[in-house]
């Protein structure tokens, strides 16, 4: 039981680094994970009375 627990934390620690790696170097295969920049405007109504 104790050698399933391990292999579990260490798959865990594993995806981990590959994931925070992969948002460092994703840019470099092709991957943007910018959110797109673009203005909204909505026209809001106040009701002050």
């Amino acid at each position: 039981m104790g050698r399933l627990f391990k292999l579990l934390i260490f798959l865990a620690i594993i995806g981990f680094i590959g994931l925070v790696g992969y948002a460092y170097v994703g840019e470099y295969f092709g991957a943007n994970f910018s959110p797109p920049q673009n203005e909204v405007r909505v026209p809001v109504t106040l009701d002050a009375e």
